[in-house]
């Protein structure tokens, strides 16, 4: 996505652009993927930010309500636990806040509080999501200095001040579950999600995550992008810590007067460059990285109408959450009849990368069907069929990932100490719009992270 989007906005800039994507298929992660005549959104993307997409469309050019329909969700998701608590949150904040009183007296009004607040420190900062690498000077310069202190805090420290009840405080950090990372390390501004689906809303493309990157492709080819799929790169080439282009697999060297990867950050310096100094290289492969995890694409019938898009269930004994979602449940459009009654829905299961890495594929084949087996995905379904599966092993070899893994972990540290810079420090001419850039794994953010590169390019080349 992030390619996608550094390339539509050189192009518009004038600059002559080709873009290499590794895959038959744009969109890396956000695309979709058709399996036995249903269609699935490929990767772990769930829903979108609005806000930040919309921005990143008109910065294209582009009108994103005219080119994606989008469905707002209303019922947005549901915790349980295996002692049977259900925590559910819809986009009506008092439904919300009352659902909360009627289970823990006292908790509705401190709910309705914390969104407000978050509401509040989201407005006030949220500009800086479309500065490239904001820093201390970008806090002090917008008079955000107040917040530094939240800023620096984890996840885990916002909640605790809450004083919401447990069960919420674990399902407002359920994206953190979601992403494999602990609660206590985790970015003060993951709290800001229910703020964000309570106000402007949580939305889910109609026709799928995959339009998104094909509406920007699209728009590429005519704004004249050369597109070159199945071309994947093998190195960037440099001399004297110049970029000179980029070899691909297929034996070719093209030559550049500028670079924009939108591979994963850490493993273009590690992987794609030799000549990337070694106390830096030292310092990002020690970052720890967040494995896609397990994803079993399912077939179900017999769901009730009434459940929601996504079901997320907490087994407890230390083990991470697990996810069944059902896109029908967002939007009618997605549910055929001709599919005999059967629903296209995902289980998607987190799984900790080194213990990935450490079990191999047998081991992650088996940890799925561990999440497989479990009864808690089947209580509303009369049957399910498994129509494929993916794990770490295979989300690396087909979406070439960086060590089987989607980007770092994106830890409160991590925040603190600044992602990585979209104009690379080490190497001129060479610019990141990959993982690592961003402050988290929204499709949008993913473009606001390519336009911000392409951006950087243009100041250099002064276009």
């Amino acid at each position: 996505m992030g390619g996608l989007a550094a390339s539509l906005r050189l192009a518009q800039r004038g600059l002559s652009v080709r873009l290499l994507e590794a895959r038959n298929q744009p969109g890396g992660l956000a695309s979709s993927v058709e399996i036995r005549g249903f269609r699935f959104d490929a990767g772990p993307y769930i829903l979108l930010d609005r806000n930040g997409l919309e921005w990143s469309f008109r910065a294209l050019g582009l009108e994103l309500g005219d080119l994606i329909r989008l469905t707002k969700l209303e019922d947005v998701y549901q915790v349980s636990w295996q002692d049977g608590t259900r925590v559910r949150f819809f986009h009506d904040l008092s439904r919300t806040a009352a659902g909360f009183e009627r289970q823990w007296p006292g908790s509705g009004v401190s709910y309705v509080d914390f969104v407000r607040s978050c509401r509040t420190r989201y407005d006030a900062l949220s500009p800086l999501l479309y500065k490239s690498h904001p820093g201390p000077s970008d806090l002090l310069s917008s008079g955000l200095l107040r917040h530094s202190l939240f800023l620096a805090s984890s996840l885990g420290r916002v909640l605790r001040r809450s004083r919401l009840p447990a069960p919420v405080t674990e399902a407002i950090a359920i994206w953190t579950h979601i992403a494999g990372q602990e609660i206590n390390g985790a970015p003060s501004v993951m709290a800001f999600v229910p703020a964000l689906f309570h106000t402007v809303g949580a939305y889910y493309p109609v026709d799928g995550m995959g339009i998104i990157p094909s509406v920007i492709t699209q728009a590429a080819l005519a704004a004249g992008v050369e597109v070159c799929h199945g071309t994947k790169v093998s190195r960037i080439r440099s001399e004297n810590r110049r970029i000179v282009g980029v070899e691909t697999a297929h034996g070719e060297f093209l030559t550049a007067d500028a670079v924009v990867s939108g591979s994963n950050g850490v493993g273009t310096y590690v992987e794609l460059l030799s000549e990337t100094p070694l106390t830096s290289r030292q310092s990002l492969e020690s970052l720890p990285l967040q494995s896609p995890g397990v994803i079993a694409y399912l077939a179900i019938k017999g769901a009730s109408t009434d459940a929601q898009y996504l079901q997320f269930n907490i087994p407890g004994n230390g083990d991470p959450c697990r996810l069944l979602a059902v896109p029908s449940f967002a939007h009618a459009s997605l549910y055929s009849e001709a599919q005999d009654g059967w629903r296209a829905a995902r289980l998607i299961v987190p799984m900790n990368h080194s213990a990935a890495m450490r079990s191999g594929s047998t081991g992650q084949n088996e940890y799925l069907d561990k999440a497989l087996a479990e009864p808690w995905w089947k209580e509303r379904i009369s049957d399910y069929r498994v129509l494929g599966t993916r794990t770490p092993s295979e989300w690396g070899s087909e979406f070439n990932l960086y060590r089987d893994s989607m980007n770092p972990v994106m830890t409160a540290r991590f925040m603190r100490q600044g992602r990585l810079a979209h104009r690379s420090p080490w190497f001129k001419g060479l610019y990141l719009a990959g993982s690592a850039t961003h402050p988290g794994q929204w499709v949008s953010f993913c473009a606001i992270s390519g336009i911000l590169a392409a951006d950087r390019v243009c100041e250099d080349l002064r276009c």
